[in-house]
């Protein structure tokens, strides 16, 4: 994991402004134009080449939809992506090329990233997408419902799929099941398990592999976010009621339900949308409706930092590794006080980039030439033995000519 200078938080709101926070310092770095996002509406698309800020966009003026592209570098959104219906919940692959949108049908969308052409469309649930989540090693998209059902779905094989095939052939490898007895507002993953929220007020743990029921936490609210604390063992959950609970993972073979939870002190004044875990574990940052921000010290379970945003409800908030993903552009500035300054830090990053290509093509060169000089070395050696051979056959030719002249004389 990177140093924690390196994390970033992005929080989205329905009427204000995408706001990029460091996660160390909790102090604002970069703010984006207003797109009307609904909840699950936000995910970073990319890597330290091709990385985006992707929201959905909704507006009651149209039937449609569309997500709106960001490039760090920029406050205003650089594409709008046309969707045929709203959408909500986003997903996006960590090389920055598919971004998956979950729609109003029940269709999840995938979307070819940057130039935002649909190839495919997949009907995964009987109501509207709620949440959608890639597994750690990027197999597979595990996405929500307002049915209350789970899908499992491998993402070589929406991507491979036909625009518009609404049949996919019988040897499409998703997995479905009724997981919740509501919509599922939230899903966590880690390398063979998976956690969901949903608003009949629990948590459930499941496998990853072969969808089987794990564990059940029950909660007195409905839970609209979640996350796992590095160690897999505990998770902290964004309850309806404006708190936040505490968790605890448990391994069985069979299904085990469990009140095993605890109400951590302080409560924001709206229901919680989102926590998110910083600082390798050190701290977590929950979002309110109301456009609060709690920073926790996870240790003493206390709040020691409130944020407070004055520029709309916050309706989503989600984490990104700002070096893998190519936001490291430091503490200062942002694009309404420094855009300066991060323009500068882009010129010198982009300068130390090339730089590194300019390097590594000079080291491929000098051992493409070293190849080559070693080949030239053998295929000298190996022509010397050729004309070896030849001159000793020719020899041999002459001395047999030689004997048969010999024995005609005679």
């Amino acid at each position: 994991m990177s140093s924690s200078s390196q994390q970033i938080f992005f929080t989205t709101s329905s009427d204000g402004p995408i706001t990029a926070y460091d996660a160390s310092s909790t102090t604002a770095i970069a703010r984006f134009i207003t797109s009307r996002s609904p909840r699950r509406g936000l995910a970073v698309a990319g890597n330290k080449s091709n990385t985006f800020i992707a929201v959905s966009h909704v507006s009651s003026a149209s039937p449609s939809g569309s997500i709106h592209l960001y490039n760090w570098h920029s406050s205003t959104f650089l594409h709008s992506i046309p969707l045929p219906e709203p959408v909500a919940p986003l997903a996006a692959t960590s090389d920055g090329f598919f971004l998956f949108a979950g729609g109003l049908s029940g269709h999840i969308h995938v979307l070819s990233i940057p130039s935002g052409d649909l190839l495919s469309s997949f009907p995964a649930h009987k109501k509207p997408v709620s949440c959608l989540n890639i597994s750690q090693d990027g197999s597979v998209l595990i996405s929500g419902g307002d049915d209350g059902t789970i899908a499992i779905l491998p993402i070589f094989q929406l991507v491979e799929m036909s625009s518009g095939d609404e049949n996919p052939s019988s040897d499409f490898m998703s997995m479905k099941f009724v997981a919740h007895d509501d919509s599922v507002t939230h899903i966590i993953s880690s390398m063979s398990t998976f956690v969901s929220s949903s608003m009949d007020s629990t948590c459930k743990l499941w496998s990853l592999f072969n969808g089987t029921h794990l564990q059940t936490v029950s909660f007195p609210c409905g839970i609209l976010g979640l996350d796992l604390d590095p160690t897999e063992t505990q998770f902290y959950a964004a309850g309806f009621d404006g708190s936040i609970y505490k968790g605890w993972v448990k391994f069985g073979r069979k299904a085990e339900r469990s009140h095993e939870w605890i109400m951590l002190g302080q409560k924001h004044s709206s229901t919680v949308v989102s926590v998110v875990m910083t600082n390798e574990g050190k701290n977590m940052v929950s979002a309110s409706e109301d456009g609060s921000l709690f920073v926790w010290d996870i240790e003493s379970g206390e709040v020691i930092r409130v944020l407070g945003n004055d520029m709309g409800g916050i309706s989503d908030m989600v984490m990104a590794n700002g070096k893998a993903h190519g936001l490291n552009m430091g503490k200062e500035g942002s694009h309404d006080l420094g855009l300066s300054a991060l323009v500068l830090s882009r010129r010198l990053r982009d300068s130390l980039e090339m730089e590194e290509v300019l390097m590594g093509a000079a080291k491929d060169r000098r051992r493409a030439i070293e190849m080559l000089e070693s080949a030239i070395t053998m295929y000298q050696k190996l022509l010397e033995l050729i004309l070896k051979e030849v001159k000793g056959g020719n020899c041999s030719n002459t001395d047999k000519e030689k004997d048969e002249k010999d024995k005609d004389d005679m």
